[in-house]
């Protein structure tokens, strides 16, 4: 099922009639890769929705872990990398818990992504403070 507007059309027979089980489980819906639904990976953003029924149900799961947590790439919890915004928060366990040991070693930087601090590599602007 062709989500994108053009081909999800009664003019087009709902994507040849691929797309008619989607609208019927999921009328609200409006995602453009309906394929995602069911393959046991949360996607997130606008897929992690009731209108969407939490990715077909593949983020119950996620949800149960993290019922505040608002992220586009679920997946990236708990991966091995600390990344910032919205993930380093305690809605979202700190990423998983990647971020624990960061939070503790630098506790005042905010920086986007924290994975390169301290990772060789000499980075300008918000990795280069004393916080």
């Amino acid at each position: 099922c062709n989500n994108d507007g053009e081909l999800n059309t009664e003019e087009c027979g709902y994507d040849g009639g691929d797309c008619i089980k989607f609208n019927e489980l999921y009328p609200n819906c409006k995602v453009k890769s309906p394929w995602k639904f069911g393959d046991g990976k949360c996607d997130g953003g606008s897929f992690n929705t009731e209108e969407c029924g939490y990715d077909g149900g593949d983020c119950e799961g996620f949800n149960e872990l993290y019922p505040n947590c608002v992220v586009d790439f679920p997946k990236s919890l708990g991966n091995g990398y600390c990344h910032g915004g919205e993930y380093n928060t305690k809605e979202c366990g700190y990423d998983g818990g990647d971020c624990i040991q960061f939070n503790e070693d630098f506790p005042n930087c905010n920086a986007h992504s924290p994975f390169r601090v301290g990772d060789g590599i000499c980075d300008g602007g918000e990795f280069n403070t004393e916080e």
